[in-house]
């Protein structure tokens, strides 16, 4: 699919939301280290565990009045509020105001977590059947390509020059709602004035009815079990590695465990960013069915061992593996996943999809407690274990016969 052919809104939100998380990407790394400085690990720890949940509430709300208001207007005003809060934050941090700064950093979980469902179902909006899968290809290597960008450049600016970094990000988050407001097309909603009680039961049953979903549920948990295994490689992996690879030395340059992460980690984005297309035009010789179970097939396979490989050549190869699955089954689970989505009921499904990000985080953070009970080949079986689970509750739901004949009923 060439970038003339695809529809502009569909264009805006690619550009808008690769700057938007390349700002995000740029300082997520670092706040924990930010707060720790500012106060200790007992309070950092306290405030960013209970941002999760923070944000997790903040999506199903954003969920829910995307599906009520102007995602376009929704978009705007949250993003807007999004900017105040970085040119807060830089002001704050250039005072030294630690805690003011605490307090809008917890304003710009809720702002940024409120706009992200209606982001999801704009794409869905503009996009077809048809065209579905190519764009969600093309999303994907943004994804990772800003990704890439905003932590080189947050690890590059954080230490020498802070200020500068929440600099550019309060230019470039002030761009945004501009972006939005010039190029999006409004998408009028009917909302009629209730009590906030009614708005409350209101909340719950559109929530209610994603969840009487039961392929859509089944995929959800199934990709929660699926994205585990790739959070996993920022907790118990990067544990493991760290207490138990045996260090190499290569013209003086020692790898340690540590170092060993940031290789396999830098060996994933760049494979990312450059076979991303091509795998995609050979995966369309198959149909959606046979490449989702052969990209999941790779992708349990690589990261079963490379959760207990110690060995720096079945380390890279591995991982290899497990990117070229992860290439070809990603754009295929968005497509159906977004196919599925009733038409007025899409900022409420997408922000119920996106807690399986949530539940991911979640369950990779357990590897480590795990991890303390069994060696690493257990691990590895552990894992692999959450895999198929993931991998049995996300085939079957999309193509099952009753899944398929679903989705045909809907726009």
């Amino acid at each position: 699919m060439k970038w003339k052919e695809i529809p502009k809104p569909i264009k805006v939100r690619l550009i808008t939301s690769f700057f938007n998380r390349a700002v995000s990407f740029s300082i997520m790394p670092f706040m924990a280290l930010l707060f720790v400085h500012a106060f200790n690990e007992v309070i950092a720890g306290a405030f960013l565990i209970a941002m999760v949940f923070v944000s997790f509430i903040t999506n199903l709300l954003g969920g829910y009045l995307a599906d009520r208001f102007s995602r376009k207007r929704l978009l705007v005003t949250t993003s807007a509020l999004t900017a105040l809060t970085f040119i807060t934050m830089t002001i704050s941090l250039t005072l030294d105001w630690m805690l003011l700064f605490m307090v809008i950093y917890a304003v710009f979980s809720v702002t940024s977590n409120l706009g992200r469902p209606a982001m999801g179902a704009i794409i869905i909006d503009a996009t077809t059947k048809e065209n579905r899968q190519a764009v969600y290809a093309l999303d994907y290597w943004l994804i990772n390509l800003s990704i890439a960008i905003g932590t080189a450049l947050g690890g590059w600016l954080y230490v020498s020059n802070q200020l500068l970094l929440f600099g550019i990000l309060s230019f470039t988050s002030s761009v945004l709602p501009i972006a939005y407001y010039l190029f999006l097309d409004d998408t009028p909603r009917t909302w009629q004035r209730q009590k906030l009680r009614g708005v409350l039961t209101d909340i719950f049953t559109s929530y209610q009815l994603a969840w009487r979903d039961r392929p859509f549920v089944k995929v959800v948990f199934g990709s929660m079990c699926i994205l585990a295994a790739e959070f996993s490689m920022g907790s118990y992996v990067a544990v493991r590695l760290a207490d138990s690879f045996e260090p190499l030395s290569f013209a003086g340059w020692s790898i340690n465990g540590v170092r060993m992460m940031s290789i396999i980690n830098i060996e994933n984005t760049l494979l990312v960013v450059t076979l991303t297309f091509i795998v995609q035009r050979l995966a369309k010789r198959l149909s959606p069915r046979r490449t989702l179970a052969a990209g999941l097939m790779l992708y349990t396979i690589g990261y079963v061992v490379v959760t207990s490989a110690n060995s720096m050549t079945a380390l890279m190869v591995f991982i290899f593996i497990a990117t070229i699955g992860e290439l070809l089954y990603s754009p295929v689970l968005n497509t159906q996943k977004a196919n599925m989505m009733p038409a007025d009921q899409r900022g409420a499904y997408s922000a119920f999809a996106g807690t399986s990000f949530a539940g991911a985080d979640l369950l990779s953070r357990s590897t480590i407690l795990v991890g303390t009970f069994l060696i690493p080949s257990m691990m590895s079986v552990y894992l692999g274990l959450i895999l198929l689970t993931g991998f049995g509750l996300v085939y079957t739901s999309l193509f099952v016969k009753e899944s398929v004949e679903r989705e045909r009923n809907v726009s």
